[in-house]
């Protein structure tokens, strides 16, 4: 799949928005990707995570972990693609964590999987939560990589699309200097 294609999808289904927002990360730019608009359809997530999972040897992994919210439905989809365990980390007192019901054994090969990255907070603590179990992690895929290649992710990290997209520290911003109104995502 092209990245034309991923973007395609994206606007197809109202994914791929434009105007001044402010990213989970604290930075604003003038696109979004707004991934829950895709991954709704069983569809576009199934031939999304299709094309990535083509990226993998799936004898090198084990178990395929998503942060929530975003990447719940990605690692879930790619590990049926891959016929793998999927399970997902939550942000408990500003670090992510697996929920009680999940586990990561020592040496168990780990696929990360992520919608959007932008700076790659988010994918970086899985990937540390991960190690800090005694897991492996073997890379880190998602959908897009709007950091142009840049996001330190702590490993590998393969995107179906890899983008760069303006980003903004809110003290220069040019959207807030014009006086364009921010929206929350």
């Amino acid at each position: 799949m092209t990245t034309e294609q991923v973007l395609e999808i994206f606007r197809r289904t109202g994914g791929l928005k434009e105007g001044h927002f402010k990213l989970t990360s604290g930075l604003h730019s003038n696109e979004y990707f707004d991934k829950l608009q895709v991954l709704q359809y069983p569809e576009h997530t199934a031939a999304l995570a299709a094309a990535l999972a083509v990226k993998f040897d799936p004898r090198q992994i084990d178990v395929v972990v998503g942060p929530a919210y975003g990447g719940i439905i990605l690692a879930y989809e790619l590990a049926r693609q891959l016929d793998k365990r999927a399970i997902f980390a939550v942000k408990g007192a500003g670090q992510m964590k697996l929920r009680k019901e999940f586990c990561l054994a020592p040496q168990e090969r780990v696929l990360v999987a992520e919608d959007v990255i932008t700076t790659g907070g988010s994918v970086k603590q899985v990937v540390e939560l991960a190690r800090g179990l005694g897991a492996h992690v073997v890379a880190v895929a998602a959908l897009i990589d709007r950091s142009g290649g840049q996001a330190e992710v702590g490993a590998p990290l393969l995107a179906l699309a890899t983008l760069h997209v303006a980003k903004f520290d809110p003290a220069d911003c040019p959207l807030c200097a014009q006086g364009v109104p921010l929206i929350e995502t």
